[in-house]
């Protein structure tokens, strides 16, 4: 009997009386892992050997892990100042607490998603209760985390879904490999004893063989196109991404041109031109980011400055009476990330970004915006807005649900419902909302409106402006069926369904 060398190499090292890791094989016969590994599958179809398999897993710690088996998960250290500071008794403010504990940067929104999912207690609107009935001392978490940096466990004995917690998070990795087996069968005995030589062939193809003629004369071995090979997860662009440029190809489809701008903006650009008082809830720290350094913007258009003054303080029109209430411009000077990208549609709309526009127009957006919101299943600190607007001149009501209708349309979602909403820029005002295919639950996916004339006049527009600003992510979640939009972006990213889950279009 004849085989190729790699096939005869393997046959002479494999057992009969134990199965051998086809590694130690390939070693010991001096081939490469893939090619004893092909061989043997060869080897195995002609009858000479049996291959059998096992899947190894194996759980290593990360950089981030190993602190936090350290210095302890930063939930658990947001519990332990809560109780240090009688939140069980009376809520205590968050700032407070980060501090006590020292939790800043990441750590802040990683300590934020768990503590009330571990059932530590609430954070509601910047306050935080702890719940005394807690014991971190049974936190799954901790305790599997600690013993895996201490190595008295490789998570064979750790159950599943606290792995898959720890590595969701960023704390472990966890990594299957196959480990296959090969064994000589009674026909390998037989073959052996009765004396196998190798045969001449080539595995390659090379440009010398084709150029000498010497192809013609070699024999080629055979190749098991069937056998498995090793995975390998390249790159992919993120499904928030994919859906991104999605709405950008849409929208231009339907007419409209980009808007940039900043993303830390003067709040004069943010809220003031949308009139909204200076002393409005939502311009507080609870709902803003402001700039520390620098804190101001260095210069903001004189002639603007004042319309805008003039309509806070006075109104607009006849009938107008404004406010009432404080308006300096250092306070509209003052720099924030942007809560909106509704400052880019005022930066177009005054002229001060693109020059004067003349009716009709169309812009849109889809960047991200920053709120100090609470965390959970639909808020995030920051997201993706779609912001657009449409100039012209008589638009109604119609022509704004009619928007609406055609975009969403274009994925699948035909059930928008609309509800009247109050807002200091638009009248009238609507929210949007969406049936989530998964709960049914009503979700509400933007805000719309046109334009009061308190915010035109003072930007120098005379026709009517309908605009909106819409979530991408609850768009998301309306398209994929996502429960929670920390599934696809943040600490908490699924990166198994990132791979797996199929593009809508």
């Amino acid at each position: 009997m004849k085989l190729p060398h790699a096939q005869l190499a393997v046959l002479e090292t494999a057992s009969a009386d134990e199965d051998r890791p086809i590694t130690e094989v390939a070693e010991q016969a001096d081939l490469k892992p893939e090619a004893a590994t092909r061989a043997a599958f060869e080897l195995e179809d002609e009858g000479l050997v049996a291959v059998s398999e096992e899947t190894d897993e194996s759980v290593t710690v990360t950089d981030e892990g190993e602190t936090y088996a350290d210095a302890g998960l930063p939930e658990l250290r947001l519990y332990k100042a809560a109780l240090e500071a009688g939140a069980e008794t009376e809520p205590v403010s968050l700032g407070e607490l980060l501090g006590a504990a020292g939790l800043d940067g990441p750590a802040v929104d990683i300590a934020l998603a768990n503590f009330a999912r571990k059932g530590y207690g609430d954070v509601d609107s910047g306050d935080v209760s702890a719940d005394a009935d807690a014991d971190p001392a049974t936190d799954d978490e901790r305790l599997a985390l600690e013993r895996l940096a201490a190595e008295e466990t490789g998570g064979e004995d750790i159950a599943a879904s606290v792995l898959d917690q720890l590595e969701s998070r960023g704390l472990v990795d966890r990594s299957a490999s196959t480990i296959r087996y090969v064994q000589l069968t009674d026909d390998g005995v037989t073959a052996l004893m009765g004396g196998v030589e190798a045969a001449e062939t080539v595995d390659q193809l090379t440009p010398e063989m084709l150029t000498s003629g010497e192809w013609e004369d070699v024999e080629f071995a055979e190749y098991n196109v069937e056998a498995d090979a090793e995975q390998f997860q390249g790159g992919r662009e993120h499904i928030l991404r994919q859906t991104a440029n999605r709405v950008k190809d849409v929208l231009v489809g339907m007419g409209f041109q980009e808007m940039e701008g900043p993303h830390a903006d003067a709040q004069f650009w943010i809220n003031d031109c949308l009139f909204m008082p200076q002393d409005h809830p939502a311009r507080t720290h609870w709902d803003q980011f402001a700039l520390e350094t620098p804190d101001e913007i260095g210069s903001l258009p004189d002639d603007l400055v004042e319309n805008v003054r003039s309509a806070h303080k006075e109104g607009v029109g006849e009938d107008g009476e404004g406010y009432h209430s404080p308006w300096t411009e250092e306070t509209a000077s003052r720099l924030d990330l942007r809560g909106h990208t509704t400052s880019l549609s005022m930066r177009y709309l005054s002229g001060h970004q693109v020059g004067e526009l003349e009716p009709p127009q169309r812009y849109f957006s889809v960047e991200k915006v920053y709120r100090n919101d609470t965390l959970d299943p639909t808020h995030l600190l920051e997201f993706f807005q779609i912001e657009g607007w449409v100039m012209a001149e008589d638009l109604s009501v119609r022509d704004l649900f009619g928007t609406f209708t055609e975009f969403y349309e274009q994925f699948g979602i035909t059930d928008l419902e609309f509800k009247p909403h109050y807002n200091p820029y638009t009248e009238p005002s609507f929210e949007l909302f969406g049936t989530h295919p998964e709960t049914g639950d009503i979700v509400e996916v933007g805000n719309s409106g046109i334009f009061r004339e308190e915010v035109l006049e003072p930007l120098g527009v005379d026709c009517d402006v309908m605009a909106w600003g819409l979530s991408l992510e609850r768009l998301l979640m309306l398209m994929y069926g996502f429960e929670d939009i920390r599934d696809v972006h943040g600490t908490l990213c699924d990166l198994e369904l990132l791979r797996d889950v199929e593009v809508v279009y």
